[in-house]
């Protein structure tokens, strides 16, 4: 179990966290070890370009909805490099990045649900 199956726990369990996670996959919307923020989110409310936690074929993901399917309740996760890792149910959107650094992502605040 990897350490962003952890944070998809918490988010599912209704918690809103705070993490660093690595790569380069989502460079520039978030460079390696910034601080985001994660909240539970209504995954009916996504849209294109909403930065979410998503578990795609078994692995959990920090990425973008790039594509979305409301009549099959499920969206497509991709990284910001054009690699598409898939579509997932909403059952496996766990939460939506809400800020990077301190400086909120537009539109993620109305996205997130009670816990």
């Amino acid at each position: 179990m990897g350490a962003l199956d952890a944070v998809a726990g918490r988010v599912a369990g209704g918690a809103t966290v705070e993490f660093r996670p690595t790569g380069s996959s989502m460079v520039p919307l978030i460079r390696s070890r910034q601080r985001v923020v994660v909240a539970p989110v209504d995954p009916a409310r996504l849209k294109p370009g909403d930065i979410v936690l998503a578990r795609v074929a078994g692995t959990v993901y920090l990425h973008l909805v790039s594509a979305v399917d409301f009549a099959r309740k499920r969206v497509q996760i991709s990284n910001n490099r054009g690699r598409v890792n898939g579509w997932t149910g909403h059952d496996r959107v766990f939460g939506i990045c809400t800020a990077v650094d301190d400086v909120p992502r537009a539109g993620a605040a109305d996205k997130t649900r009670a816990s």
